[in-house]
């Protein structure tokens, strides 16, 4: 005869399923822990320094410690008191490395015209005589350049004496503080930014456009051939991910220049007598940036198409529709989601261009990714680099926030 189960059995029975289901929960998590490291070093980290460099001004503060705390209850307006003179030549003299100096009077001379050669001069005349007072070093100073007289100057020492500052995130869109602090739109003569900010979205508005007018046919076409001939033909709009973005823009050049094969054939059908400007302009950007995005739309579209049931186009012909009107009152409405999913991808693709209009395009066609890398690599400005960069990473996170609340699909390629 079976022996009765035991009353202990059930408890002990279910303390070992969740013994198992805890294993299995941290198995999962040690097979992901590789690519979360991953996603942090590469992903994270740099998003967060980028996001901290943009309000991040370490020059001033860090080298002028001494300058900032005497001019810390300045009013601005008036004469800077004497401590601040001897506050300056103390953290001049306690700098042993030229390259802080020169750090130090970069980031001034990006706030005031001449300070750059200012500061240098003052630090290469340095030591003073000792033994000198407030008063007796302002004197020394004065004698030694009258520019430190100007107010400017201290203004600028003054208003960036703090470590943190809305300074870059406010000149990437214009905007600037006044030497008290209050918050004021630049001169026309140096505002350029928001023109460069809303042509970065026109452009990258033109190729979504442009990218959907042609991609859709070209998706729906693809979503009702054979498998087999549907892969064969996927192969072709693949070409651009497998080839280098330099042979592309390099293929362009040869077929957009004036003796290129666009301008041979426009000229061979008689539709131009002279070579259509194609290059280095606005147009040849377009162009290759279509060409270049184009899968991007593509892939998502076509694979929303294939899960749409054929059956759906049929009835509505069955049912007394016209072919044109079943297709877009039937059909198109179900693509939706493909198209935002692929037009975002494009969209937020594009904005980042940098090698192509730089390579294609003339002075009035960059984005603003050519001036990102025009302050990290000529100006050597971080500070405005990152704050440039925190526009774009803020606008991308905006339009995804923006697909995710009204949007059907998820953003993949596929």
């Amino acid at each position: 005869m079976a022996a009765a189960p035991s009353a202990h059995a059930g408890p002990e029975l279910a303390q070992q399923l969740r013994r198992a289901e805890r294993r299995k929960r941290l198995r999962a998590l040690a097979l992901t822990l590789p690519l979360l490291a991953f996603l942090l070093v590469v992903f994270l980290l740099p998003l967060g320094s980028l996001l901290v460099r943009a309000v991040e001004n370490p020059e001033v503060a860090d080298t002028l410690a001494h300058t900032g705390q005497a001019l810390s209850g300045w009013d601005r307006q008036g004469a800077p008191p004497d401590a601040a003179y001897q506050g300056l030549v103390q953290d001049l003299s306690a700098l042993q490395e030229t390259a802080q100096v020169g750090a130090l009077a970069r980031r001034l001379n990006s706030e005031i015209s001449g300070a750059r050669s200012l500061v240098m001069g003052t630090y290469r005349a340095l030591p003073v005589p000792a033994g000198l007072d407030a008063a007796q070093t302002r004197d020394w100073l004065l004698a030694h350049d009258a520019r430190w007289g100007e107010l400017p100057y201290w203004q600028a020492i003054a208003k960036n004496a703090s470590r943190w500052t809305p300074d870059y995130l406010l000149a990437a869109v214009d905007l600037q503080r006044t030497p008290q602090g209050a918050i004021e739109q630049v001169g026309a003569e140096a505002a350029a930014f928001r023109d460069i900010l809303g042509r970065t979205f026109q452009m990258s508005a033109t190729v979504t456009l442009l990218a959907i007018l042609i991609g859709y046919p070209l998706a729906y076409w693809l979503s009702t051939l054979s498998e087999r001939r549907a892969n064969l033909m996927m192969i072709l709009v693949l070409v651009p991910f497998w080839t280098s973005v330099l042979v592309r823009i390099a293929a362009w050049i040869v077929l957009l220049q004036n003796n290129g094969l666009v301008n041979r054939l426009l000229m061979f059908l008689n539709l131009t007598d002279a070579p259509v400007p194609l290059l280095f302009n606005r147009l040849g950007v377009v162009i290759a940036m279509v060409h270049i995005l184009l899968p991007f739309l593509i892939l998502p579209l076509y694979s929303v198409m294939k899960s749409i049931p054929p059956n759906y186009l049929r009835a509505a012909v069955s049912l007394g529709s016209p072919p044109l009107a079943a297709f877009f009152r039937v059909y198109v409405p179900q693509t939706y989601p493909g198209v935002a999913a692929g037009g975002l991808l494009v969209f937020i693709t594009a904005i980042g261009y940098y090698v192509t209009p730089a390579l294609l395009g003339g002075p009035s066609d960059q984005m603003l990714s050519y001036y990102v890398a025009q302050y990290t690599n000529v100006e050597v400005n971080w500070g405005m680099a990152a704050a440039l960069g925190s526009v774009l990473l803020v606008t991308t996170l905006a339009l995804y926030g923006v697909y995710r609340k009204f949007g059907k699909a998820e953003l993949s390629l596929g």
